[in-house]
């Protein structure tokens, strides 16, 4: 195994002391490394630049200088920074030991900030100043910040604090913590404020049932009397509802058509009206100016996001054509008109940048590093599509290292994302781009049917346990075309995946192992019962509409049926898990059963445990030794030196 890293650590250029022995990386006191050997030195110092790379997310505008707020990370966790003008200095103003996000007030007077601990997922909601947080929630429950009224006075909330399950509904003055009341008690894990009515006696609040169905409310923040909004018999998904000054309601839904648009609801007649002139894919979000001028929204055309501004008096739509190409999220409109956005692209890692809306010209406010290296040299990807078992056409994104440095067939690992109802995007692959720069490792990124982006249609083909293993045989579909490309090594192919990608990754594991070298499975469900039983309780009937209900006991006998914990003894591939022990939607349980029923048959079976983390790791430290342990099983399994 030494020498083997050794050959990885000289193919990546790093000069190594002859006759010398090779030390161990130091691992980090919280990460429990169950069979997995020590990293040595060697391929801490064949990575480090790839390791070192930052992001930058756009949090918001402050009103009071016209600075940005940001989103980075300068020491093991993301924190609130401030920008003053485009490219320049990132001043930290939160200075704590879990990542933290922050918004603030539209008059620019409250930070609000929202953390939990070790990755629990149980957030408490603060405010920010001179560097200290001030706790506003009960500091037990899982508490989820939903925006400001316009004016600032303000806030909107859902919480579990009454029984743990349920998210009410609640608002505060976050000046005052003394005015935090409850306006409605609901029943279920998916609900949640979508904005104020300009005058603060409303509120429209969402029911998240399904990906393809959504119910809209008008609340009384008075009365806390709920009024339905249109028809609620009929599955139609809902989403990112807001009031434009006028009162008009703005709203994306799928509502006579396969695909989200943009476009008003009549709150009276439940009437939706599109306004998008888009005639397919998704409306990923948007938001509306302030004066009502214009509204900034984004379309996901098959995983490449394109902003777009709509005026909403002529209908006329106008990309925005001199950003970079790849994922955009997270905008937001300045009260003057700017927009803030944040991209992430193959060659710029992700950062911020701001629109005028009246000259469409782009202004970068960060540029994130990386790490020395230049990201020009990394790979786009290219898009593919197949035909499945059923004729299902299914896509996704193929990254080839550089034919000239390595030329002839490359291995390749398929990760698969999760969700399920997730999508592979382009965008900036962060340490990935070692395994393609630097060993000439391919990489797949699929979007099996369940997948979001190819309307409702398709996010639907997986839902419950008997449409379950179609998904999985989209990657055999894959797998057939991708096998007979001549840039690819058929002999040399594995796969990985997290959470929903996870279970993908044992299920492909199994029914295709002998296609496969290995399999890297990350915050994996490996039994849907024992999956559904445990996960937290506010998140478990959302669940249970995706997956099937393990309570009916035909759909119970289905569900085991598919765990991967019932066909262990199929799975012969070696098997390297990674485990969040905080982890609220997949508990360490899962990881443990199969771990242990593995290594029970003789199967290699490495785990690795990251005490202070939940569903993946969030702290630098940690996810500097995954990829380190990841690259050394990979090493072991898939290049076989």
């Amino acid at each position: 195994m030494r020498k083997s890293l050794l050959t990885v650590a000289l193919a990546a250029g790093v000069s190594l002391m002859p006759m010398m022995a090779v030390a161990d990386a130091e691992k980090p006191a919280n990460l429990i490394a169950d069979g997995i050997p020590a990293v040595p030195d060697s391929i801490v110092a064949a990575t480090r630049p790839y390791m070192e790379f930052r992001t930058a997310s756009f949090r918001g505008w402050d009103p009071t200088d016209r600075s940005m707020l940001i989103s980075t990370r300068f020491g093991n966790t993301a924190q609130l920074h401030s920008v003053k003008m485009p490219m320049g200095a990132r001043t930290q103003i939160s200075f704590e030991a879990e990542p933290v996000g922050g918004t603030l007030s539209p008059k620019g007077d409250v930070l609000l900030v929202s953390k939990d601990t070790g990755g629990n997922e149980f957030f408490q909601l603060y405010t920010l100043k001179d560097g200290r947080l001030t706790l506003l929630t009960d500091g037990k429950s899982r508490n989820t910040f939903q925006g400001f009224s316009k004016d600032g006075e303000l806030i909107a909330y859902s919480s579990t604090r009454r029984n743990g399950a349920d998210t009410d509904l609640y608002v505060m003055n976050p000046r005052d913590p003394k005015t935090d009341r409850m306006v409605a008690q609901v029943s279920g894990g998916g609900w949640g404020f979508a904005d104020f009515a300009p005058d603060k006696k409303t509120a429209v609040v969402a029911q998240y049932i399904s990906v393809t169905k959504s119910n809209l409310f008008l609340l009384d923040l008075q009365t806390r009397q709920m009024t339905p909004i249109g028809d609620q018999k009929t599955d139609i998904a809902w989403s990112g509802a807001q009031f434009a000054p006028d009162g008009t309601l703005w709203v994306t839904s799928d509502s006579g058509s396969d695909f989200k648009r943009l476009g008003t609801l009549d709150i009276k007649t439940g009437k939706f009206t599109p306004r998008s002139p888009e005639p397919k894919w998704d409306v990923e979000s948007f938001e509306i100016a302030e004066d009502g001028s214009f509204i900034a929204y984004s379309v996901n055309e098959a995983g490449v996001s394109r902003l777009k501004l709509l005026d909403p008096k002529t209908g006329t739509s106008t990309p925005v054509t001199a950003l970079p190409q790849g994922t955009v999220g997270g905008f937001a409109i300045a009260p003057w008109g700017e927009i803030g956005v944040t991209v992430a692209s193959a060659k710029a890692a992700s950062d911020a940048y701001s629109i005028d809306p009246k000259t469409m010209a782009v202004k970068r406010w960060t540029q994130s590093e990386t790490g020395g290296l230049d990201p020009n040299v990394n790979v786009e990807p290219e898009f593919v599509e197949v035909t499945s078992f059923d004729k299902e056409k299914v896509s996704g994104f193929l990254y080839r290292p550089d034919p000239q440095k390595f030329p002839g067939k490359r291995p390749l690992i398929v990760n698969i994302h999760g969700g399920p109802e997730g999508q592979s995007t382009t965008g900036f692959l962060g340490r990935n781009n070692y395994l393609l720069n630097e060993l000439g490792i391919a990489i797949f990124y699929p979007n099996v049917r369940g997948s979001t982006g190819f309307g409702k249609r398709f996010v639907s083909l997986d839902n419950g346990p008997f449409k379950r293993e179609d998904s999985v045989k989209d990657i055999g579909a894959f797998l057939d075309v991708l096998e007979k490309d001549a840039g690819l090594d058929a002999a040399k192919f594995a796969v990985t995946g997290g959470s929903y990608g996870g279970y993908m990754c044992y299920a492909v594991g199994i029914r295709y192992g002998a296609r496969l070298k290995g399999a890297n499975c990350v915050v994996a469900i490996s039994n849907f019962v024992t999956f559904l039983e445990n996960t937290q309780s506010y998140r478990r009937d959302l669940r249970r509409v995706e997956y099937g209900d393990e309570r009916d006991p035909k759909q119970k006998a289905k569900l085991l049926e598919i765990s991967p914990m019932t066909r262990v003894s199929e799975l012969r591939v070696p098997l390297m898990v990674v485990t969040g022990a905080n982890d609220p939607r997949v508990p360490k349980s899962e990881a443990d059963q199969i771990v242990e029923a593995v290594r029970a048959r003789g199967g290699l079976a490495w785990h690795l445990v990251g005490m202070d983390e939940g569903h993946g790791f969030a702290k630098k430290a940690n996810q500097d030794y995954q990829f380190w342990t990841s690259l050394m099983f990979w090493q072991k399994t898939l290049l076989g030196e």
